[in-house]
C-alpha cells in the first residue's frame, strides 16, 4: 500500500483515486491538461478551496512508535480489514462489532504486540514471547504513553521484559491460551493493566480497552482498506456527497 489516495468533489460525489496521471497526457508542447472526472468525462478545474485533498494512511511504522500497542497482519496492511469468515481468537468484541477476521501470527491474520521505548515489538505466539526488531513497519500503533508521562516511560522497558519473562507466556501454554480467545491480546493487555496498577489506575476489561483504544482506530483502517480495495480494482471510487457539505 505505497501508493497514496486523494479525493475531490465532482457530481455530486466524493470521489477517491490514487493520481490523476492514468487520466491525462500531455499535448505536444508537453503541457499536462487537466485531469477528468471518472463519472461525467468532464475535464477538472479546481479552486484553492476545492482543491484535492490526501488521504491519510492509518498505517504506521511500529518501530518507530515506543509505548505502543501494535496491530498488524502477517500478510500486510490490506488484510487489516473487515471480512466476513470469523476465527474468533483475538478481539472478540472487534468481531462482534466489525465482523472482523481474526488471528495469530503463525497460521492467520491479525496479531498484537506492544513496543518498548526502542520500538521492539514485544508478542505472544505459539513460539513464545518474541521480541521483534523488523517486521511491524505496516500496521496500526495506538500510542498509550501521554508525552511527559516520565515515570511510566521509566518503568515500561524493565516491567515489559519482566512481564514477558512470565511462564504464563511459555510456548506450551499457547494452545491453552488459544481455547479461550486470548494469546497476544491477553499478552498485551494483560501488561498494559500492569503498568496501569503500578501507577495507581484501575485495570480495565477488554472490552472497555477494545472499545476506548482500538475499535475507533480499527472502523478507520477498515473504511481506508475498504477504498483503496475499491481503486485498486476500479482506478475510482466514489460516495455520495453529504448535503450539509459536511465528511
Amino acid at each position: 500500500m505505497d501508493r497514496s489516495i486523494i479525493r475531490f468533489s465532482h457530481c455530486d460525489k466524493y470521489i477517491y483515486c490514487f493520481s490523476f496521471h492514468n487520466n491525462v497526457s500531455g499535448d505536444s508542447a508537453g503541457r499536462s491538461p487537466s485531469p477528468h472526472c471518472p463519472l461525467c468525462h468532464s475535464y477538472l478545474r479546481f479552486g484553492l478551496l476545492d482543491a484535492p485533498v490526501s488521504i491519510r494512511t492509518p498505517f504506521d511504522n511500529g518501530h518507530a512508535v515506543p509505548y505502543a500497542l501494535t496491530i498488524g497482519s502477517m500478510h500486510g496492511p490490506l488484510y487489516i480489514r473487515q471480512t466476513q469468515d470469523c476465527q474468533c481468537v483475538l478481539l472478540r468484541f472487534i468481531i462482534k462489532q466489525l465482523n472482523m477476521k481474526t488471528s495469530e501470527r503463525d497460521n492467520s491474520e491479525l496479531h498484537v504486540g506492544i513496543t518498548n521505548s526502542k520500538g521492539v515489538v514485544y508478542n505472544y505466539t505459539m513460539r513464545g514471547i518474541r521480541r521483534d526488531e523488523t517486521g511491524w513497519e505496516r500496521c496500526v500503533a495506538v500510542r498509550l504513553v501521554q508525552p511527559g508521562a516520565a515515570n511510566t516511560m521509566n518503568l515500561w522497558d524493565r516491567e515489559l521484559e519482566r512481564f514477558a519473562l512470565s511462564d504464563m507466556w511459555a510456548p506450551e501454554r499457547f494452545h491453552e491460551e488459544r481455547e479461550f480467545g486470548t494469546c497476544c491480546y491477553a499478552f498485551a493487555l494483560g501488561f498494559i493493566n500492569q503498568v496501569r496498577a503500578a501507577g495507581g489506575k484501575r485495570c480495565l476489561t477488554r472490552d472497555e480497552f477494545t472499545a476506548t483504544h482500538i475499535l475507533p482506530r480499527m472502523k478507520t483502517t477498515s473504511t481506508y482498506v475498504q477504498i483503496y480495495r475499491e481503486v485498486l480494482e476500479r482506478d475510482f471510487y466514489m460516495i455520495d456527497k453529504p448535503r450539509d457539505g459536511t465528511g
